[in-house]
């Protein structure tokens, strides 16, 4: 058969601490508005951007238009 032995009773206190996750929290949200703030600078760079080559577009349009009127006259006055 088999021995069945007594096993002497001990008593564990298992102390488990939770600590605040406050840390985390701060990063998470420093992060989040780390995010925002560089969103919203590469938003306001690409409008600034297509601003820039609208004016230079239409810059170049009336530049055209300019050197379309001269040819005009220049070949009026020719022609006269």
């Amino acid at each position: 058969m088999a021995e069945y032995q007594e096993r002497p009773a001990t008593t564990t206190t298992t102390v488990i601490e939770k600590r605040g996750g406050g840390g985390m929290t701060f990063a998470i949200l420093l992060l989040v508005v780390v995010v925002a703030v560089a969103a919203f600078f590469l938003v306001s760079s690409e409008t600034s951007k297509d601003n820039a080559v609208t004016s230079a577009a239409t810059q170049v349009g009336q530049a055209a238009s300019d050197v379309g009127d001269a040819a005009k006259d220049a070949v009026g006055s020719k022609g006269e």
